[in-house]
């Protein structure tokens, strides 16, 4: 398209004006042309935003390469505005051509120009290439950058990254400082999962820090038989939270095994049992699955066992006493009417009800809704 007398006496301003117009109306090959022009009229101060603008609209017409040529020009011309966003172009260019190294090399000239509008993001995005290559001190060098911004979009979130690692490295009282400023910057009714995301960490950091505390208490010859079984229940406790099972398994049998305390950890980790006693046969086995952290496990194998055994019994009992002994019905009838005392009894009688419904259709015997309180005649 050829130049018109106009344009050709235009200051390079008023052609820059014009090129983000048609930008913004979807004609990228007339901006495209026009940001050219300025660039043709050499060194402006118009130079490095019509450099910027080329490299938007090149990277809309697919032209990638040209797009990053352009950036380069405008992060050449030193402008602390527009360079930097340049370079910001540039990094996410290589980012979504999968090129780490060039993506690494853009993000290090956007903080070389030290532009804090531009600053969080890219020590963000380092930080996060540094911790995918393996460089955990140099990501959290970048990490603590972020959070010295304060920029409440970017520092919580370098925030959350940076205490997980110190957890990961035993240090959950630096973790719980990190993530407690965090906080004050994300404001929870328009972030609230951010706010979330930094509240559960913030707990975890809590957790690691209450059993090391809880650790550091241990057994000696002048240990107190209150406060060190506590501490032996508290750890062995509060571990399987953070998925160390085995870990809470040792404790628990050191404890027990301890001549001195053995007693008051054992009281200790019975003390949520029924209060039947300790001869009961299978007492052994919660007090096995509670050190193990598998009594939701060991709960379920019960109940399914139950629920197996009753049906067997439970529909033989409705289907009447035909067939049977009058006294072998009515052990049938003790059998069935066991769990009703319990809590989850009714729940048990519903269910095998419901599923006797269901397999034999209009067959079922009436179930009176007591049953099996009430006899079926």
């Amino acid at each position: 398209m050829s130049t018109t007398p106009d344009e050709a006496t235009a200051d390079p301003s008023t052609i820059l004006e014009e090129a983000r117009n048609h930008a913004e109306n979807g004609d990228l090959e007339r901006a495209a042309e026009l940001f050219r022009r300025v660039l043709e009229t050499g060194d402006t101060s118009e130079r490095a935003q019509a450099a910027l603008g080329l490299a938007v609209v090149l990277e809309g017409r697919g032209d990638h390469e040209g797009a990053r040529e352009a950036d380069r020009l405008a992060i050449g011309t030193g402008d602390p505005e527009y360079g930097p966003r340049a370079a910001y172009h540039l990094a996410l260019s290589w980012e979504r051509a999968g090129e780490r190294d060039q993506a690494r090399d853009a993000w290090r000239t956007v903080v070389d120009f030290g532009n804090r509008a531009y600053l969080p993001p890219a020590c963000l995005a380092l930080a996060q290439i540094a911790d995918e290559d393996g460089d955990a001190r140099q990501a959290c060098e970048w990490w603590e950058q972020v959070i010295a911004t304060e920029d409440p979009e970017y520092a919580p979130v370098a925030a959350h990254d940076l205490a997980l690692r110190l957890i990961e490295w035993g240090e959950p009282a630096r973790a719980q400082r990190v993530l407690s400023s965090a906080l004050e910057l994300v404001d929870r009714g328009r972030d609230p999962q951010a706010h979330a995301r930094l509240a559960v960490s913030l707990g975890i950091a809590h957790l690691e820090q209450a059993i090391n505390a809880f650790g550091s208490v241990t057994p000696g010859e002048d240990a107190d038989p209150e406060v060190v079984p506590l501490a032996i229940e508290l750890l062995a406790r509060t571990l399987p939270l953070r998925g160390r099972d085995e870990a809470a398994q040792e404790i628990w049998r050191r404890g027990l095994d301890d001549p001195a305390l053995g007693e008051n950890v054992r009281a200790r980790l019975r003390r949520t049992f029924a209060a039947e006693g300790e001869d009961l046969w299978w007492e052994g086995e919660v007090e096995a699955a509670v050190r193990a952290s598998s009594l939701p496990a060991l709960t379920s194998e019960v109940f399914g066992a139950l629920d197996h055994m009753y049906a067997v019994i439970a529909a033989r009992y409705a289907d009447g006493a035909d067939g049977l002994p009058t006294e072998a019905y009515e052990v049938l009838g003790e059998a069935v009417r066991v769990p009703t005392a319990y809590p989850w009894g009714r729940t048990l009688q519903e269910s095998f009800a419901e599923r006797l419904r269901q397999a034999m259709g209009s067959d079922v015997p009436v179930l009176p809704p007591d049953w099996p309180d009430t006899d079926l005649g």
